[in-house]
C-alpha cells in the first residue's frame, strides 16, 4: 500500500492499519511540539513497526530513530520515510528485549516514543530502565499500550497463556493507572500525566474491520472502513467509554 503513501504522503501512513493508530498519533502529536529552524531535539521510537510515527516525529521536526525487531518492517519504513521526504528519519533493527545492549544509545535522546510494545514484553520493569538510559537529562517518556479495563473488541479476550510466552502476541493483558506508576517509581521515571485513547467509534470501527478481514479480506474491510475514520476524532471526546489505551506522559528523574 505504498502507493497511498505516494499519493497523500505521511497521513496515508496513519491509515495503513485500524483506526487506533490514528488515535495514539493523535495522543502523541499534541505532546510532541513542533520545533522549527536548526533546533531538532532526539527522538527514539521503541518498536516503531512500519515507522509511522518516526516519520510523523521527523516532520514535527525532530531527529527521530525507530527501532523494529524486522527487516520486512525496517525496509518499509525506509521506503515510506524517503517517500514522506522526512530526511531526519532513520531506522535500525533492534530486539528491545535487548535494548540494554545498545551502549551507543544511552543517554542520546530527548524524547522516547513506545507505543503498544510494552505489553508485548515479559520483563517490561527492565524495558522501562533500558528506554530510561537512552534519555538524558530530563527526558520524556510517551508511552501508550492496552487499558486493563478495556472492553474487548469484536473476538478479542484478554486472557494471556500460562506462563506467557514472547511470540509477539500480548504477554501482559493490560495496565492501570497504578501498574504504570509502579513501574516508573521502579526505572527513575516520575509520572506527569496518564490518560486514555481509542474511544466508543475508533474501537468499534475497528471491530468491523477486524470481522470483515477475517471472511473477505484486509484490503476489501479496509476499503469498506474508510469512509467512517472521519467519525472518531469528531465525535470520541463526546462519548463516554472506557478507552483501549492507557497512556503515559513520565521524565526522566
Amino acid at each position: 500500500m505504498d502507493a497511498l503513501v505516494r499519493l497523500i504522503g505521511f497521513p496515508a501512513t496513519l491509515i495503513h492499519n485500524d483506526t487506533l493508530v490514528l488515535d495514539r498519533w493523535n495522543w502523541i502529536k499534541k505532546r510532541l511540539p513542533r520545533k522549527k529552524g536548526e533546533e531538532r531535539p532526539s527522538l527514539l521510537d521503541v518498536g516503531c513497526g512500519s515507522g509511522a510515527f518516526t516519520i510523523g516525529s521527523a516532520l514535527r521536526g525532530y531527529k527521530s530513530h525507530g527501532l523494529s525487531w524486522d527487516r520486512r518492517n525496517n525496509d518499509t519504513a525506509e521506503n515510506r520515510a524517503r517517500i514522506c521526504g522526512a530526511k531526519t528519519a532513520t531506522f535500525s533493527i533492534c530486539d528491545v528485549r535487548g535494548l540494554d545492549k545498545e551502549k551507543d544509545l544511552y543517554g542520546r535522546f530527548d524524547y522516547i516514543i513506545c507505543a503498544e510494545n510494552i505489553e508485548h514484553i515479559i520483563n517490561d520493569k527492565k524495558l522501562m530502565t533500558d528506554m530510561n538510559r537512552c534519555l538524558g537529562p530530563g527526558g520524556r517518556l510517551l508511552l501508550t499500550t492496552p487499558n486493563i479495563d478495556f472492553i474487548p473488541i469484536h473476538g478479542e479476550g484478554k486472557s494471556i497463556a500460562q506462563p506467557p510466552v514472547e511470540d509477539g502476541g500480548h504477554v501482559i493483558a493490560g495496565y492501570s493507572a497504578a501498574d504504570l506508576k509502579a513501574l516508573c517509581d521502579a526505572s527513575g521515571f516520575d509520572v506527569q500525566e496518564i490518560s486514555f485513547c481509542s474511544g466508543y467509534l475508533s474501537q468499534k470501527i475497528t471491530g468491523i474491520m477486524r470481522r470483515i478481514s477475517r471472511g473477505a479480506g484486509f484490503y476489501l474491510a479496509w476499503a469498506l472502513v474508510l469512509p467512517l475514520r472521519i467519525l472518531p476524532p469528531i465525535f470520541d471526546r463526546y462519548i463516554k467509554y472506557t478507552g483501549y489505551s492507557i497512556c503515559l506522559v513520565a521524565v526522566k528523574k
